[in-house]
């Protein structure tokens, strides 16, 4: 059973596209949430303006979420019966990030960088479960303000790290070599 499983219960109950939207932006159904339960009184919280929270946030497509729980299932099924990785990565990193951060991507093969976020252009770059290193690789010529960094685990979990384009190491090279690591800019 996939982590958006319950994005497609919700469907078949009866929520708007919106509230599916909403229980993707956080990761779980707000609406079956009791907030007593973890101490805190209604009355403590305020609704949000949903035009506010949607000018921020692009609604994803429940086809979208449904092709990329596909994907990530039939990735990992193959791996279990062949011992063999499907060489998908950066399709999946790249899904990973609309879906996740919100990224509207680029038509193929626009060159320079894999979408926009805002006002940012953003560069994906995707770790798979196979590489020694927890490292990427990124064109310095590359017109982007940000690398988003896609972690896919052994166990086909995702994780994604922003860098903003003035961390990334000085140097001469063609290529600048972005490492993973554990700061707040994780998600």
């Amino acid at each position: 059973m996939s982590d958006w499983d319950f994005l497609h219960d919700m469907h078949d109950e009866g929520y708007s596209p919106e509230q599916i939207a909403d229980a993707a932006s956080c990761g779980y159904n707000p609406n079956e949430v009791d907030v007593a339960a973890f101490g805190y009184s209604p009355d403590e919280w305020h609704a949000i303006d949903n035009d506010e929270l949607f000018s921020e946030h692009p609604i994803i497509s429940p086809e979208l979420l449904t092709i990329f729980d596909s994907l990530v299932q039939s990735a990992e099924s193959f791996y279990k019966l062949t011992n063999r990785y499907l060489q998908i990565w950066g399709e999946l990193g790249e899904l990973y990030a609309e879906i996740e951060y919100g990224i509207k991507r680029h038509k193929p093969h626009t060159r320079g960088s894999d979408g926009k976020l805002g006002n940012d252009f953003i560069e994906v770059k995707t770790i798979s479960p196979e590489k020694n290193k927890d490292q990427v690789k990124v064109k310095r010529a590359g017109n982007f303000n940000k690398l988003l960094i896609i972690k896919i685990n052994k166990d086909f979990t995702f994780e994604g790290q922003l860098i903003a384009r003035k961390d990334l190491p000085k140097g001469d090279g063609k290529l600048a070599t972005a490492s993973w690591s554990n700061n707040e800019n994780c998600k």
